[in-house]
């Protein structure tokens, strides 16, 4: 007999490849997403030198492109329930690959910044394959583990490239122009718009309708308003009237955002959908998580390069050293993914979800005493990955399952966009934390205080536990596969 798919669950579909070749080719996307997010990290230091900015300044290209990033995500994640997800995925490759490009031959910090904006279109890539993958297991019986297992290989291969991307960076930083080392990143992602091309099949969208301008609009105005105000905090300081102004009229823009989309049949942000009990924690933990693993990666960089004979602190570490630190972590990312069916196994979808959130906070909670050593760093970091992994997998694969059929796309790319607004405004928040000076015009004011850095990392300790209270109020069943019904047909 054979199983039907029930109510409410995607139809089954007869792919042309299978589910296997499907991650195989969808690795090699991950592959390019993880050398984008390890290669630039371990020379920061050096591109703010090649642009004459500051250390500090450079968490701008980060906040930049992660508030794009986070604006893109829910149009493109709705186009792909649209007109289909491989078309939206070389979409956002294409202009992946051109904002790669322009961070080659960027010959200022303003050039510099647009490009990184434009870059963050990847951001979406991770979504959509996970609505891929969800399609075509589609009758299956096994959706949702289906779904959790691949998501976890693919975010394993995705961190393995994180490590390809930072050793390479960290060991050709000497050996090479700047011009050349920018320009082999946007070579592999322009490598993987023809894997795309090639190897994923073109299936028509599964939902109906248009795209919300309306509510794009409106979130772009909310979200542009507080991102302006934390920029004139940057340039003039926490005394600013305008500044805080700005912050405010940007949340008070929420209230009618959310009252258009209650009233569009087809919203750009499912804002019922995000009330489920099955959804806003795990949104809320997206964006909590975002803090840490998005916004702190430079100030990470920053200060494992500072000289403590100069600041004070800091490793004194090498481009190279910090590809290793950067390393390990991923390794340890790439281990809390892989293991999440263990430990979903051995504490339930909700106890894994909780428990990883609290490995992120200890990890970040540890550099508080102990930032001094270099075995500090590495074992605070190793920590910090083993739940940051887990969440990484398991956040878009919950949602999905938490989602109707036709809004999975959605569903998964709000834990993206949630996780990458986090990121943008904790990413600015850093800046203006490790500034030395209210300028962004003179690079050679000095270090940060040690203090900056120790407010990052209570910021990225106290998300992560907020994540842990949020994560209890998810039911345990939502990532559960529910039993198969079958058919009385005989055969």
């Amino acid at each position: 007999m054979e199983p039907v798919t029930p109510p409410g669950r995607t139809p089954a579909i007869r792919p042309r490849h299978s589910l296997l070749a499907i991650v195989g080719f969808l690795v090699c996307v991950e592959l390019a997403s993880g050398i984008l997010q390890g290669y630039y990290t371990p020379i920061f230091s050096d591109i703010a030198d090649h642009l004459d900015i500051a250390d500090a300044d450079v968490n701008w290209f980060e906040a930049a492109q992660l508030i794009v990033s986070a604006l893109v995500v829910p149009p493109l994640a709705r186009l792909g329930d649209l007109i289909g997800h491989k078309r939206v995925l070389l979409l956002s490759t294409a202009v992946t690959a051109l904002g790669s490009w322009i961070l080659a031959f960027a010959p200022s910090f303003s050039t510099f910044l647009v490009g990184a904006a434009i870059q963050g279109a990847y951001v979406v890539w991770l979504p959509l394959e996970v609505a891929i993958i969800y399609r075509r297991t589609a009758g299956t019986g096994r959706q949702n583990q289906l779904t959790r297992r691949s998501a976890a290989v693919l975010v394993g291969a995705l961190e393995l490239a994180v490590i390809i991307g930072a050793v390479t960076s960290g060991a050709l930083v000497e050996a090479t122009s700047m011009t050349v080392l920018l320009a082999l990143p946007a070579i592999a992602v322009t490598a993987c718009f023809v894997v795309i091309w090639l190897g994923i099949e073109d299936l028509p969208g599964t939902a109906s309708g248009g795209i919300d301008l309306g509510g794009l609009g409106l979130v772009t105005t909310a979200i542009g308003l507080v991102m302006a105000g934390l920029i004139v905090v940057r340039v003039d300081g926490v005394g600013s009237l305008l500044a805080w102004a700005l912050v405010v009229l940007g949340l008070a823009a929420v209230v009618p955002f959310v009252r258009f989309e209650l009233g569009q049949a087809e919203p750009l942000i499912d804002v019922r959908l995000l009330r489920e009990p099955g959804q806003w924690p795990v949104q809320l933990t997206a964006f909590l998580f975002g803090m840490s693993v998005l916004g702190a990666q430079i100030p990470l960089s920053t200060f494992a390069r500072t000289d403590p004979e100069i600041a004070g602190y800091g490793l004194g570490a090498s481009a190279g050293f910090v590809s290793t630190l950067i390393g390990l972590y991923v390794i340890f990312l790439a281990i809390g993914a892989f293991t999440l069916p263990l430990t979903t196994r051995a504490l339930g979808p909700r106890g894994a979800l909780v428990f990883s959130s609290l490995l992120v906070a200890a990890g970040y909670a540890l550099w508080l005493p102990f930032h001094d050593e270099t075995w500090q760093a590495l074992v605070n970091m190793a920590v910090a990955g083993l739940g940051s992994g887990a969440l990484v997998a398991a956040l878009p694969a919950t949602a999905a399952a938490a989602a109707p059929p036709e809004r999975t796309g959605f569903a998964t790319g709000m834990t993206n966009a949630t996780k990458t607004v986090g990121g943008a405004i904790a990413s600015a928040i850093f800046a203006i934390a490790l500034s030395a000076t209210g300028s962004i015009d003179d690079p050679t004011e000095g270090h940060a205080a040690l203090s900056g850095y120790l407010t990052v990392w209570s910021v990225c300790a106290l998300a992560a536990l907020a994540a842990a209270v949020a994560l209890l109020s998810v039911p345990n069943v939502v990532a559960e596969d529910p039993e198969p019904v079958l058919s009385s047909d005989p055969g």
